[in-house]
């Protein structure tokens, strides 16, 4: 046996996403870190050991503009070039590679950290050291550093550093939660083991072993749906241990699951009511995936009323959209469905006070162990979710250590962090840039284009298809400056009145209808199709979003077209008979998000016309403002072909240029998952630049080329200039050559900087 020490500046205890992001974004700050990790893979939950879906913001398409960028975005759209099948032991690569990549991460695999050392009182502690047993390799190591970050999900750290945090339910007169229970509880939401199968292609007998439970006495017949085309986390609802001590209790919790499963395979293969001759258990896992332990408690605890009003906090640092989704602690043995979900109007926020502990100076956390009750924690607690934690816990303890300073201070004046993650890409909703470093935000920005004109017509590569109006339909369009008038292609069985509404989508993060704005009634001949004009009149104080919302008519049709429209989504209303999100949950009557669907019509658009002009793809915007949709589409578009086209950056005196950051389309509305639940066809988004040119102007006029690029599939770029110094000019181009396939050039940002 061998006993070793290490000293970091940041020691992140933890590998699944959280820690993984949390220990890359450290690492990018310059600061050297220990990503320590009780098992022999990365990716917690998500990794080929237990293979649970990384789920986020997106909910499953629910929510719109919802994706996470940063180091998650970066996960997510390698995935998706690299693995288009799904398999998870690739997903485990992409995962690895995303930490090989940074220098300054010294790995540990396989280290179970089992002791802490803490010194201070009770109110003010602080983490020396933490101690762990790499298995398999007998060295007992500890790990000393200035700030250390609990990403283990459990909350061991914490827990062995005295951090304060509590288990179970809270009450709903503790934080003023209605859909918390009346009296505080230890329940939980349980934990789940995942199986897959394959076609063996011949008959395939199964003898169930003696430990198989037969759930012909249990609810799981009448309760929940057995496929034989299901797998993975198709089997969400094999859960147990919400009425146990989930962290304790674990091995026992463990072998129920596994005698469900067993079970459950020996009734599809056995019972004579599948068609499963030649199918066979191809995997399943040996580990619980934990949904829900520890909870520690921040200078802020995020509840009920934060998530379903989407307050806004000053220290936000990352968000949210999946929805309050709680579990009956009974699990797969509850007579009611697997889950309720009450989803918000659109994402919502999480403040860096609910990263870092009350009462432990030196300790951040991030995953679900985060400073939330377990009402709010429902929301959070997703894979995605806790990756854009990760990243902002990674970056707030890299900022301690940089600046001697501590979380709190941090949280008392979070500009500073807030425009740190922005200038990372990171998952940040609604704080604009304003990095006094940016260079970009003092030039005057033009473009060889922009999109003016918003619409969408047939045209001979665009064929028309009608669209009978059986219930009613949406359009998100931006308004920058005014709308006037919509017209839209309509044909009618006989003369009847249309009834267009305009309706406000409240906050600037949200994509559905909340607010009635103006109604229009227009008399349709019989006949068509033909242009129609709804007068509505509107010119807000600030560009925005709005929804223009045709009511059903049996005697009419709207028309569509192939192919999405900048800044636009063509919506959907629900009826009673269309499928839910997913199936064994209980979906709520009244929540907006799910009355209108934007995921049946994607890469449709309705034909539509719009008065007067929009700026809202203006080059202004990519410069300053916003690097994702909100409350537009904050991005410059180019008003033709994207080969060609370019933006331009000029300063009235010449500066000194050492690096530039460009942040491109890569449809964060796309909604995109490890194992691919919903396929996504392409595997880059075809608006993101593929090929593109950086040019600099010298002081005789002349253009300088000081970056090229080819084959780009990132969303977020950091480019250096020139080689031993800074590259001097007046004047800075960035030239389009290609897009993976979109027709236009799209680009959020452009940065300049000095270093």
């Amino acid at each position: 046996m061998r006993q070793e020490e290490f000293q970091h500046d940041i020691a992140v205890i933890g590998g699944g996403l959280a820690g993984v992001c949390a220990a890359v974004a450290a690492a990018r700050l310059g600061q050297r870190i220990a990503l320590v990790h009780n098992r022999p893979v990365l990716g917690g939950n998500s990794s080929s050991e237990v293979r649970v879906w990384v789920c986020g913001a997106t909910a499953h398409g629910v929510q719109r503009y919802a994706r996470e960028t940063g180091i998650m975005g970066e996960l997510y759209t390698e995935n998706q070039y690299r693995n288009p099948e799904g398999n998870p032991y690739y997903w485990d690569q992409v995962v690895l590679d995303a930490v090989l990549a940074e220098p300054l991460i010294d790995l540990f695999l396989n280290t179970d950290v089992r002791e802490a050392r803490a010194d201070g009182p009770a109110h003010h502690r602080t983490i020396r050291s933490a101690t762990g047993w790499m298995m398999g390799s007998e060295r007992l190591i500890t790990f000393r550093a200035q700030m250390f970050l609990d990403c283990t999900g459990d909350g061991l750290l914490g827990e062995l550093a005295g951090a304060r945090s509590r288990v179970g339910r809270e009450s709903a007169a503790d934080h003023a939660e209605p859909w918390a229970p009346e009296t505080s509880d230890g329940a939980l939401l349980g934990s789940t083991i995942l199986f897959y199968t394959k076609d063996a292609g011949r008959p395939v007998p199964f003898v169930p072993p003696s430990y198989a439970k037969d759930i012909a006495r249990t609810p799981i017949l009448r309760n929940r749906v057995l496929r034989t085309g299901d797998n993975g986390c198709d089997y969400w609802w094999i859960e147990w241990g919400g009425e146990l001590d989930t962290v304790h209790d674990n091995e026992a919790i463990r072998d129920e699951l596994h005698a469900v499963i067993t079970g459950i395979w020996d009734h599809i293969k056995n019972s004579g009511r599948f068609q499963a001759d030649n199918l066979t258990l191809e995997w399943v896992g040996s580990i619980p995936g934990k949904r829900e332990y520890r909870r520690f408690i921040g200078d802020h605890v995020l509840t009920q009323q934060d998530i379903v009003s989407q307050h806004r906090f000053e220290d936000r640092v990352a968000f949210g959209g999946w929805s309050v989704d709680l579990h009956p602690v009974e699990g797969m043995y509850a007579d009611g469905p697997g889950a309720v979900q009450r989803y918000t109007d659109g994402v919502f926020h999480i403040p860096l006070r609910s990263l870092y502990s009350v009462n432990v100076g030196n300790l951040l956390f991030a995953g679900r162990n985060i400073s939330a009750t377990h009402i709010a924690f429902g929301a959070t607690r997703v894979m995605a979710t806790c990756a854009t934690l990760g990243e902002a816990a990674g970056t707030a303890a890299a900022l301690c250590v940089r600046h001697g300073t501590n979380p709190r201070a941090l949280a008392a004046n979070p500009g500073h962090v807030q425009q740190v993650l922005l200038r990372q890409d990171a998952s940040v909703m609604g704080v604009a840039n304003e990095d006094p470093d940016d260079l970009a935000r003092t030039a005057r920005v033009s473009a060889s284009s922009h999109l003016a004109r918003l619409t969408a017509q047939p045209s001979r590569d665009r064929p028309a298809e009608p669209c009978p109006l059986t219930r009613d339909y949406g359009l998100l369009l931006p308004v920058d400056p005014a709308l006037h008038t919509v017209e839209l292609l309509v044909a009618a069985d006989r003369d009847t009145e249309l009834t267009v509404e305009l309706w406000g989508t409240r906050l600037p993060e949200n994509a559905v209808p909340l607010d009635p704005l103006r109604t229009a009634r227009i008399a349709v001949p019989a006949g068509g199709p033909r242009w129609v004009t709804a007068p509505v009149e509107y010119t807000p104080g600030t560009p925005r979003n709005v929804v223009v919302i045709v009511r059903a008519n049996l005697d009419a049709s709207l028309h569509l077209v192939p192919g999405g429209t900048e800044g636009v989504l063509a919506l959907r209303s629900r009826r009673d008979e269309d499928p839910g999100v997913d199936h064994d949950i209980t979906e709520l009557d009244g929540q907006p998000v799910l009355d209108w669907s934007a995921r049946e019509l994607r890469r449709s658009s309705f034909c539509f016309r719009v008065q007067p002009d929009t700026s809202a793809f203006t080059p202004t915007k990519a410069a300053g403002g916003h690097q994702r949709p909100y409350g537009g589409p904050q991005m410059w578009v180019s008003g033709g072909p994207a080969v060609g086209s370019h933006v331009l950056l000029e300063w009235d005196t010449p500066h000194e240029l050492r690096t530039v950051h460009l942040v491109m389309d890569d449809d964060v509305d796309t909604h995109l998952n490890n194992l691919h639940r919903h396929r996504t066809p392409e595997p880059v988004a075809p608006q993101l630049l593929r090929d593109y040119r950086i040019a600099v102007r010298d002081g005789t006029g002349a253009w300088h080329s000081v970056c090229t690029v080819r084959d780009n599939r990132r969303r977020h770029r950091v480019h250096p200039l020139g080689g031993a110094g800074p590259v001097r000019t007046d004047a800075l181009r960035v030239t389009v050559d290609a897009t993976h396939g979109a027709p236009r050039a799209h680009l959020f940002t452009v940065r300049a900087y000095r270093s």
